[in-house]
């Protein structure tokens, strides 16, 4: 029996080559996607590659060590991994199908039997043994197996797609908690050294009253734009708590446990070069939503083939080998030994109006996932002209804000000058020192901002994930 099954099942197995359905064909993209930046002309980026590893070029060892931690220890990254595990036992249970199943069954029962069932010498009440192996194997004529197991391949490679965009998004997140706690800090301390230039005004007013050459409005004034100023600091302070206890979430730490390095840490990270930011074919070959989304276009079109491959017979060899022993002494003999062989035809025939549902199904689940892919194209070169842009002119915001404060500052110092030779009103004193207070906390804000601008650029190019 064995001699007559194993040509049979090797000659089956030589039938598979054929598979139903489309064979999946790399999307393409735009002719225009591949190219320069718009936005690639701002001298603050460079068209060479982008950097993997990109918060490196900040240059700060604390916020390099965060980054690890975060890789290694954030839950949303558990997460996707966990998925990517998934989808690779679920590809496993697709292989298997190409091998023969095997069920090996064994029954020892103890019984009675009746008079009439009993042959004369033999005892009516007896152990029954009965032992069997059956084997199946489905020959693939028309590709169900394997078309099924190129769909699990696809949700392989799209889940571990998913898990790398969970990386990019968890380390731009990191960094820009950083920036904020940092960023926060230094607004912080720009409000308390303006508190602290508003309190030497008030001391120097109070004087200026008490020998009767100023009044008490004037001490009122300069008093209450310095509680403006304070009142700015209790909110700063809780902006920077916030970003400290979402850094220790995103590292996979409790708020107590977040070393104190960063709390203590006041200075914001910034780039001494510009970005390297490479073009249009590089991104989209680097970004891992666009290579999610076209494993999914592939997982689709092969399931197009699982549908279509029910519209043929399915086939499958089955033998069986096995005993039936009263007794239990005879088990291995040839007496009770039995075997069977044959192939199992099913077909859904003729009503196969199930199946081309199906398939008119999987078919536009394909188109869908087409759809998704251009749009996830799209989408990536949007975030990443709109990252620039805003990245370019916060630059520009900034510049000239820092010019205005500096022209402040200028401004307050000639009025503090020229107000206590008495050849100003203390009114436009307090408006000179009102305007340097806006000034610093207008150029504080835009630091942040560029911080934040150059944290979203790096987030569109899709870098971070690569080491993990």
């Amino acid at each position: 029996m064995i001699r007559t099954f194993l040509p049979l099942l090797l000659g089956a197995t030589a039938l598979t080559a054929c598979a139903a359905g489309p064979d999946f064909k790399a999307p393409t993209t735009p002719t225009t996607a591949g190219g320069a930046f718009i936005g690639a002309a701002s001298p603050a980026v460079s068209q060479m590659a982008a950097d993997d590893h990109w918060w490196r070029l900040y240059n700060d060892p604390l916020l390099d060590s965060l980054v690890q931690d975060a890789l290694k220890a954030n839950t949303d990254i558990r997460v996707a991994i966990a998925n990517v595990e998934r989808a690779r036992a679920q590809l496993r249970g697709a292989r298997s199908d190409k091998l023969p199943s095997t069920t090996l069954s064994g029954q020892p029962t103890y019984g009675r039997s009746s008079v009439a069932q009993t042959l004369p010498g033999m005892d009516r009440e007896n152990w029954t043994v009965s032992a069997g192996l059956d084997v199946a194997y489905e020959v693939d004529l028309f590709g169900r197996v394997k078309r099924s197991i190129e769909a699990a391949k696809g949700d392989v490679n799209a889940a571990a797609g998913d898990a790398d965009a969970v990386r990019v998004t968890v380390v731009a997140d990191t960094v820009r908690a950083y920036v904020d706690a940092t960023s926060s800090a230094e607004r912080i301390a720009v409000a308390q050294q303006t508190v602290a230039l508003l309190d030497n005004s008030i001391r120097i007013t109070n004087a200026r009253f008490e020998v009767g050459r100023s009044d008490r409005l004037d001490v009122i004034r300069v008093t209450a734009l310095r509680d403006q100023q304070a009142a700015l600091i209790p909110s700063l302070t809780a902006d920077r708590d916030s970003a400290l206890f979402r850094l220790a979430t995103l590292t996979g730490r409790t708020p107590q446990d977040l070393p104190a390095s960063v709390r203590d840490q006041r200075q914001t990270p910034d780039l001494s070069q510009p970005i390297p930011v490479g073009d249009g074919r590089a991104l989209l070959a680097r970004r891992p939503d666009v290579r999610a989304a076209e494993q999914r276009l592939a997982a689709d079109t092969a399931r197009i083939g699982v549908a279509t491959a029910d519209l043929y017979p399915r086939i499958t060899l089955g033998g069986s080998v096995g005993t039936t022993a009263i007794g239990g002494g005879d088990i291995l003999g040839g007496g009770p030994f039995r075997w069977l062989l044959g192939p199992l035809i099913n077909w859904a025939f003729p009503n196969q109006e199930a199946n081309r549902a199906r398939i008119a199904a999987a078919r536009a689940d394909a188109d869908g996932s087409l759809a998704t892919f251009d749009g996830t194209v799209l989408r990536a070169l949007e975030e990443t002209e709109t990252a620039l842009s805003v990245y370019a002119h916060a630059l520009e915001r900034r510049d000239t804000l820092k010019a205005a404060r500096d022209a402040a500052e200028r401004a307050a110092t000639i009025s503090l000058a020229r107000q206590r030779e008495g050849r100003i009103d203390f009114l436009t004193l307090l408006d000179a020192q009102r305007t340097l207070a806006g000034a610093e906390s207008d150029l504080a804000s835009a630091d942040r901002a560029v911080a934040f601008a150059q944290v979203d650029l790096f987030r569109a190019l899709g870098g971070g994930w690569q080491q993990a």
